[in-house]
This record gives C-alpha cells, structure tokens and sequence, in this order.
C-alpha cells in the first residue's frame, strides 16, 4: 500500500510557496477543499477571479482553519514523486483522524494552465490539540496506511 504521508513542509514554507505562486506572471487553475466534522466546502478558481482575490479569500479561510485548529502538519503532494493524488491523501487523512475532536482537513491545488511544471498541491491537516498532531505524525508518517475494510 502507498505511504501517502512522507513529505512534510512547515508552514512558513507552505506560505511562501502559495504568495510565490499566486503573486507570479503564471497562470495557474486552483481550488481549496476544507472538510471538517462540521461538513465539506470547496473554493474554485473561477475564469473571471483575479489571482489576488482567489488569494484573498484563501487567506482568509486559513486564517479560519488556524483559528479553529492551530497545531499544522503540511504535506506537499508531488506528481514527479508518483504522490497518491491529493484526493486520495485528503479522504485518507479525515478517516484517520476520526478518533480526533475538531480536526479540518484542508487541501489546496495550484494546478498550471499550461503545463504541471509549477503545480503546487498541499494537504494541510489541522489539529485542535498538539499531542493528537504528534500523535497523528508518529502513528501515520512514512508508514504504510491500513487497511479500510
């Protein structure tokens, strides 16, 4: 079975690669998926939103999320890595964080107009508690997943 949570980044790092992102000359396709006990909601990138206002209301849910659950683990999804698909590292990380209170999982993908060369793609799981984020990282981490039957 895929190791679906390898890759890590703090969060200042995950910042600087969305401004980097989102400030460029590159054209990019986006959405930003949160999923919490709370329920699901998506954020598209529409045709007619300028990048400051797409990165605005991303900012602003951040800020939401860390409100509500400020103890982060950043997992940066590659495609030239052959990652498991961001979907697939999202679903997995909000089943196994069940047994967890208050835990939001949000993912965030940049994906480029024209090619995937600067794709940016991160899974942010959120913890209300820092012990269950530590616990999260020493039960999941770089260790095959289990079953789901």
């Amino acid at each position: 079975m895929a190791i679906l949570f390898k890759t890590t980044i703090t969060e200042n790092t995950a910042f600087e690669m969305i401004e980097r992102s989102l400030s460029g000359a590159y054209r990019y396709d986006g959405y930003l998926n949160v999923v919490s006990d709370a329920g699901e909601t998506a954020l598209s990138w529409g045709p007619a939103m300028h990048a400051e206002e797409f990165k605005a209301e991303v900012s602003q849910i951040l800020r939401q999320t860390w409100d509500a659950a400020r103890f982060w683990v950043i997992y940066e999804r590659r495609e030239d890595r052959r990652d498991p698909e961001g979907t697939d590292i999202r679903n997995a990380a909000f089943r196994l964080t069940r047994g967890y209170s208050g835990v939001i999982v949000v993912t965030l993908s940049l994906l480029g107009k024209r090619d995937s060369a600067n794709d940016l793609e991160l899974v942010f799981v959120c913890f209300e508690q820092d012990f269950h984020r530590r616990n999260f990282r020493v039960r999941y981490e770089g260790k095959p997943l289990p079953n789901q039957g």
